[in-house]
């Protein structure tokens, strides 16, 4: 016991910080660039991934990097074409994954998996490891979003005029999709993969109207991920609801409170 609260809701009030810094700025592009059903799509891809770990003995946040990155390269490969409509393409891909990772859980009958947990999370049973993997692939990948961050503004406020700037577009795209790889990797365990994208969306749309400056709205929606991690898990200990998505309603509930503020232009 440590101030009267057990060790385990301290390693995932750790872990829910450790997302929230990486996916509050990660998440205000995907809120300028209007990719939310994206995110859901590579999300819900994240269970093929779970299934391709264990079929193939590695773990499981490997399996989700690797399909979440092949789905995104797949998707931009059908966009060149022409074929259908971003959206049509992105609806096929993401329930086409989710029920090809539920399909094939069902045929992995030596290995017992606890579905409900990668589909809402289990941040109450994150252990020391999980903390690493999460802080380390999230301080990476916060680093890269840093180093990456004026070429990533520029492709997303205006895509031609950066080309013509010398900003490689095309590599700009693949380091964005690579990075909302890395997230859905490393944020499976805290709220799972149906709610992964809502907290990289919810935070950033509560920054939008108080900030002045993209960097303000990063830091911002930093900050209200944080501030929707611990008060989800008090809700979660005080009510005894389920941790992951309790943190999500905490978020929507920051969102819809910050609506009362007054907003900056």
């Amino acid at each position: 016991m440590t101030f009267g609260i057990d060790d385990f809701l301290w390693r995932a009030l750790l872990a829910g910080v450790g997302i929230a810094l990486i996916a509050g700025p990660l998440g205000v592009f995907v809120v300028w660039r209007r990719m939310a059903y994206f995110g859901d799509t590579l999300a819900h891809s994240a269970l093929l991934g779970v299934a391709l770990g264990f079929l193939l003995g590695i773990s499981p946040n490997i399996g989700v990097a690797v399909v979440a990155i092949s789905v995104a390269l797949l998707l931009l490969a059908l966009q060149r074409r022409h074929w259908l409509a971003t959206d049509t393409l992105l609806g096929i891909l993401a329930h086409g994954a989710l029920s090809i990772g539920l399909v094939a859980m069902a045929f992995l009958t030596d290995v017992r998996i606890d579905l409900m947990a990668y589909l809402f999370g289990d941040i109450l049973s994150v252990d020391t490891t999980d903390l690493l993997a999460i802080w380390g692939g999230g301080l990476i990948a916060l680093a890269v979003v840093a180093w990456l961050w004026h070429p990533l503004l520029a492709v997303t406020v205006h895509e031609e005029l950066a080309r013509v700037e010398g900003v490689p577009v095309e590599r700009m795209r693949f380091a964005f999709l690579l990075l909302i790889a890395v997230v859905i990797a490393v944020a499976m365990k805290v709220v799972g993969v149906l709610l992964i994208t809502a907290m990289m969306i919810i935070p950033a749309a509560s920054a939008r109207r108080l900030s002045r400056t993209p960097e303000q709205m990063a830091v911002l929606a930093a900050l209200f991920g944080i501030a929707a991690v611990a008060v989800g898990l008090a809700g979660s200990w005080r009510w005894d609801t389920p941790a992951g998505p309790s943190v999500v309603v905490a978020a929507i509930l920051l969102f819809a409170l910050q609506g009362l503020l007054p907003g900056r232009r």
